[in-house]
């Protein structure tokens, strides 16, 4: 009942009681009338069973058997007699109509014994002692005048008189059936008059509960018609201002959040705008001068190469260490944007990373012993699978980072196997880094604790970097960290069963000799070709130079000659560009053209996607001078 509606509630308190007062009420009339008819039946058998004895009492004591019997007929032709008999005093039938069964009949007769009703089954029988009327006698020649005693009356038989019940019983079904035909019409009556009490008094708030869920599922527009009077009345009026208060205030929340989508849709216009012009400045910015500093860096190792004598040696170290701060910056913002372009796909593969981290260790271990720092190392056997390079540019840079900000103690690079995963830990005792920078110090350019912008301190990019690669990895980077109680950055990789690796990794290859190697060299900028053709050429390279494709492909029609190796820029004056030209290049030579290297100052991942497809190596300006000779030397070893 908890469940019900208003309705179903209206109907079930108008319809029970009525149904309850109308049945208690039948009953009790019902059974009153069927008492009253079983009483009428009962005194109208004793009356007759009165009236036979009366009339039977001269005519038993006389022994008159045929008025007796006639007397008796008489009576069966009463309604509902069915049979009557006649007793004697000594319980002899004298009279009888009708059949009465013997054992029915008294056994014994007393003057005292009292008028009995009895039922049996369909029948009422009746029992009335035939009685001798008292005689009163008045002596007139008695002395004494008093009355003379009344004598009793005497039993002189008994009438035995049987009626039929069905009359009863067919008024009993006719009081029973109109009983229930108007508990029938009490029922449609009451069940009419719910309805129509249950329509007036559920009505209206059903139609506040549908106008309440329609206005809940947007029409706000909804309203209620007032009617009636009192709480009704109230409720519908209350919804009604409910509902212009809300639509209300959706209007101006609409209008607030179209106010403020426009201003979202100007502001991220406004910041496409500037992302793309931030990129575009950064690609020319990068072009531009990464043109420079790879002609430097060419030159500084052509110079690094020549006799010299302390001083000149100790400037050209110091003029190298510049270039080659300058040039990781460089190559940091390059790696930012190719992150960011999404153009960085990553090779992945098994492989051991306890070489990877022994290199690192032993690269940084020099700058960690010039700041007092002990760097160790504790790896733990088993193959991972990522990129074995990004991999190492990860936990380069935090290594680097660890040293760079930590004063004094131990460095510890780490690694275990938790579950599946192996948990390359790098542990350091430095100042420690508060809750609220803790995902700060992944952005671009963050650095805690120097304002001056130090440059000993790192430019604020490599855990920016870290956390790109990492993400690209799709591997698991953790931080643990509290000030004054060091860090602990943590990579997680996914374990791999060991592999068999085919050629061993570029860094440990050792460098042959290019003596002899004919290399052609096409770059439009003077300084950079100049550069460039010192370099190889104290390399004991054979070089031809040009500074256009086209200047090339005429040297290679005027002469027989070919070349092992092009190392061309991507953009050059004139109509065709580098791919152009090693296409040229390779379609000249029936398909089997020379081997080639692209080199750029342009980061735009358009151009790592075109040298991707034409499967062209790319170098980015400043190239260095290692790599690039051990992309020859890797080159000679495909040929």
């Amino acid at each position: 009942m908890s469940n019900w509606g208003v309705r179903a509630r209206v109907m079930f308190v108008t319809i029970v009681p009525m149904l309850v007062l109308a049945a208690l009420m039948t009953v009790i009339f019902t059974s009153v009338r069927l008492s009253d008819l079983d009483d009428a039946l009962g005194a109208r058998g004793q009356a007759f069973a009165r009236q036979i004895a009366a009339a039977s009492e001269y005519n038993v004591f006389a022994g008159n058997r045929d008025a007796l019997r006639l007397l008796a007929l008489a009576a069966t032709g009463e309604e509902d007699v069915l049979a009557v008999r006649i007793l004697g005093v000594d319980g002899e039938t004298l009279a009888a109509v009708g059949a009465i069964a013997d054992d029915a009949l008294p056994a014994a007769l007393s003057a005292s014994m009292p008028p009995r009703t009895v039922a049996e089954g369909a029948r009422l029988r009746v029992i009335e002692p035939i009685r001798a009327s008292p005689i009163d006698i008045d002596d007139g020649f008695a002395l004494d005048a008093s009355p003379m005693p009344r004598r009793e009356a005497v039993a002189q038989g008994t009438i035995v008189l049987e009626l039929s019940l069905e009359r009863i019983h067919q008024h009993r079904l006719q009081l029973l059936l109109a009983s229930i035909g108007a508990m029938l019409a009490v029922l449609v009556g009451s069940v009419m008059l719910a309805a129509r009490m249950s329509r007036g008094v559920s009505g209206p708030i059903r139609a506040v509960a549908d106008a309440v869920l329609r206005i809940g599922h947007g029409a706000l527009h909804e309203r209620l018609a007032v009617r009636g009077g009192g709480s009704l009345r109230r409720l519908a009026v209350g919804v009604n201002d409910m509902a212009a208060r809300l639509e209300h205030a959706h209007d101006d929340m609409r209008r607030q959040v179209t106010d403020a989508t426009a201003e979202l849709r100007a502001r991220t216009l406004e910041a496409e705008q500037a992302n793309v012009a931030k990129s575009r400045f950064l690609a020319a910015a990068s072009h531009d001068l990464r043109q420079p500093m790879h002609a430097l860096g060419l030159f500084i190792s052509e110079l690094a190469q020549q006799s010299l004598d302390a001083r000149s040696r100790q400037i050209v170290d110091r003029i190298a260490a510049s270039a080659n701060a300058m040039d990781q910056l460089l190559d940091s913002l390059l790696d930012i944007s190719r992150l960011d372009a999404g153009v960085m796909t990553p090779v992945v593969r098994a492989f051991d990373p306890r070489p990877v981290l022994e290199r690192i260790v032993a690269e940084q271990a020099s700058a960690a012993r010039s700041r007092g720092l002990q760097l160790r190392l504790r790896a733990s056997a088993g193959w991972v699978r990522s990129d074995p390079m990004l991999f190492e540019r990860i936990v380069g840079n935090l290594v680097s980072n660890a040293v760079r900000h930590t004063h004094d103690g131990t460095i510890l690079v780490a690694c275990r196997r938790r579950g599946a995963h192996l948990r390359v830990e790098v542990r350091d005792n430095g100042p420690g880094i508060a809750p609220e920078s803790q995902e700060v110090i992944f952005q671009e350019f963050v650095q805690l604790g120097n304002p001056e912008r130090a440059r000993d301190k790192g430019l604020g990019l490599g855990l920016a970097i870290v956390r790109r690669l990492v993400d690209l990895l799709a591997h698991r980077l953790e931080l643990r960290s509290a000030p004054g109680r060091g860090s602990t950055f943590a990579v997680e990789l996914p374990l791999t069963a060991p592999e068999v690796e085919g050629r061993p990794p570029e860094d440990a290859r050792a460098l042959g000799s290019l003596d002899g190697l004919r290399v052609a060299i096409v770059e439009d900028d003077p300084l950079v070709r100049d550069a460039m053709a010192g370099l190889l050429s104290s390399w004991d390279c054979a070089l031809t130079i040009a500074d256009s494709a086209e200047a090339l492909l005429g040297q290679q029609a005027a002469s027989p000659q070919r070349f092992d190796v092009v190392i061309t820029d991507l953009r050059l004056s004139g109509p065709m560009d580098g791919i152009d030209l090693v296409a040229a290049l390779r379609t000249a030579g029936d398909g089997a053209g020379p081997q080639a290297i692209l080199i750029s100052g342009d980061t735009a991942p358009e151009v790592l996607a075109r040298a991707r497809t034409a499967g062209l190596p790319l170098l980015y300006k400043p190239v260095r001078p290692a790599k690039l000779r051990a992309l020859l030397q890797r080159m000679l070893g495909d040929t």
